[in-house]
């Protein structure tokens, strides 16, 4: 009994995980007794790590009462502990820190998404675009925070270490199945896809502007072979074991976004206006046109600010515990990493719709740059600009991909009942890295369809946090909290159906070219 006492009633000693076993109360008995425990073959350094993704009644582990010991603890609540967790990619190692969940985040929140911007202002005009801009901003840091405040309860001390596992516990089972399950899904393994897409198109761009005029269109590669390329190297990088380990993979990207942002605004906006520059929006022929047309660029604005389904997994990286819980640090990240988010995208919105206006290509500003500065713009300024595009794309993939591998690998840990095999991890990895080659080749289009996807992605960003904080905080009724959010939440699913309407609308009228298999 001694020993037992040693190795579970005070795992604080050797664990700075946010989940601390306190005593139980033996039937019958209002004093506390220490049960006895069956072993469980997890580290010890990972054994208080409760995962709610899994279905209870798969794991046979104890019932534990889990306050932290504090005596102003006014009930006592029932989790179940899933040793799991000690194997998977996302909370197998628990040694982040506010420096990583800053590059996590800024390699996750700004992106080639963001260089769409400017098409988004040909609908909506001057006012209207940083309006709605400024309003998305505010709009998603705040559900931002209330993610970051929910990751982990006090009053429980359970942490919710994956986006999925939240949404269950606040939303319940069957909304989250029906409605939260295939954005997240989609966000991860379609921005996996797209990075193929993005990255492969400029791989061949870097090419053609490093080799210029002097190399044998016979002999270049195809785009194909581009995207082949990049997938190589994109699943080859994928072999680094977990979340906290592609840390510096996240830096580098990090760096790479905030670098292509900054030169291209930088460059358009030196270049100066575009002549015959017009910034009328664009208008369509009937009203209802012009209305879809409206709410379609307000889907783009909505898939500039992406990244929300990773934040709780950033955050389970960091140890926790009730004096210092992962909130101070990860929040700290968050505010340095949106701090450099807004000092990229608003120079690169307004900055770019001022350089060319209403001759904004479709693609945003990287064509746009190629297409009216290709001449007059330094070779280095372009290859290097192409470069950083490439690598963002290669960081980003390792990123959402993530928690794709953390579901695959999820079913193989629980039927071995231990940590997946090397050769097995690995090659799930490549497999979906190829399926992901595979849906890119076969749907190139995919990156044109940004306010589709922004309506599809919205209620992940804006929406379903707001009704978490209402389900899990339970603010008093018509209080100032409890009115926010739910006029943020309801407004948040019906402007996700009218995008998602308008995407379809504008991809079927004006045409996004399903030029399946035929990739540009």
């Amino acid at each position: 009994m001694a020993a037992d006492n040693q190795n579970h009633h005070h795992p604080s000693h050797g664990d700075n995980n946010y989940t601390d076993l306190s005593q139980v109360l033996a039937p019958g008995s209002s004093n506390p007794a220490t049960p006895r425990l069956p072993p469980i073959s997890a580290p010890p350094s990972q054994f208080h790590s409760p995962s709610l993704s899994r279905t209870p009644g798969r794991l046979r582990t104890p019932r534990f009462i889990t306050p932290l010991g504090s005596p102003l603890r006014k009930a006592l609540h029932m989790t179940r502990l899933d040793p799991n967790d000690a194997w998977l990619p996302i909370t197998e190692s628990r040694n982040g820190n506010a420096a990583y969940a800053a590059f996590h985040t800024l390699c996750s929140g700004i992106g080639i998404q963001a260089l769409v911007l400017p098409v988004a202002f040909t609908a909506l005009g001057w006012a209207w675009g940083i309006i709605c801009l400024t309003l998305a901003f505010t709009w998603q840091l705040y559900t931002l925070y209330i993610l970051v405040q929910l990751h982990e309860s006090v009053d429980t001390g359970v942490r919710y270490s994956r986006y999925l596992q939240l949404a269950t516990a606040a939303l319940g089972e069957r909304f989250t199945k029906l409605l939260a399950t295939f954005p997240i899904l989609y966000l991860s393994a379609g921005t996996s896809m797209a990075s193929i897409v993005i990255g492969g198109s400029t791989l061949k761009l870097l090419f053609q502007t490093i080799c210029g005029g002097a190399c044998s269109s016979a002999h270049d590669p195809t785009t194909v072979e581009w995207y082949l390329i990049f997938t190589f190297a994109a699943v080859l990088l994928a072999q680094l074991p977990n979340l906290n380990s592609i840390a510096g993979v996240s830096l580098v990207g990090a760096v790479t976004a905030v670098g292509y942002c900054t030169n291209i605004w930088a460059v358009s906006v030196a270049e100066g206006r575009m002549p015959g520059v017009s910034y009328d929006p664009v208008r369509a022929g009937s009203d209802l046109e012009r209305l879809l047309s409206v709410l379609n660029a307000v889907g783009i604005v909505a898939f500039a600010f992406r990244g929300h389904n990773l934040v709780l997994e950033i955050q389970a990286t960091m140890p926790s515990s009730e004096k210092h819980p992962s909130t101070v640090p990860m929040w700290k990240g968050v505010k340095f990493a949106y701090a450099l988010i807004a000092m990229c995208i608003f120079p690169l919105a307004i900055g770019g719709y001022w350089a060319y206006g209403q001759l904004i290509p479709q693609g945003g500003m990287l064509p746009a740059l190629f297409a009216y500065h290709g001449q007059d713009t330094s070779r280095f300024i372009l290859g290097l600009t192409s470069f950083f595009v490439v690598v963002n794309a290669v960081s980003s993939f390792q990123l959402y991909a993530m928690p794709t591998f953390d579901q695959m690998e999820s079913m193989v840990v629980t039927r071995l009942k231990g940590p997946c095999p090397w050769w097995i991890r690995a090659s799930l990895r490549v497999g979906f890295g190829f399926a992901c080659f595979f849906v890119a080749v076969a749907m190139p289009f995919l990156g044109s369809m940004a306010g589709l996807i922004g309506g599809i992605a919205l209620p992940v960003t804006l929406a379903y946090p707001c009704f978490m904080w209402l389900n899990v905080k339970k603010p008093t009724k018509y209080s100032k909290m409890w009115i926010l959010n739910w006029v943020l939440g309801v407004f948040g699913l019906a402007l996700s159906g009218a995008l998602i309407a308008a995407g379809v609308y504008v991809v079927i009228d004006t045409g996004v070219k399903a030029s399946f298999f035929k990739p540009i």
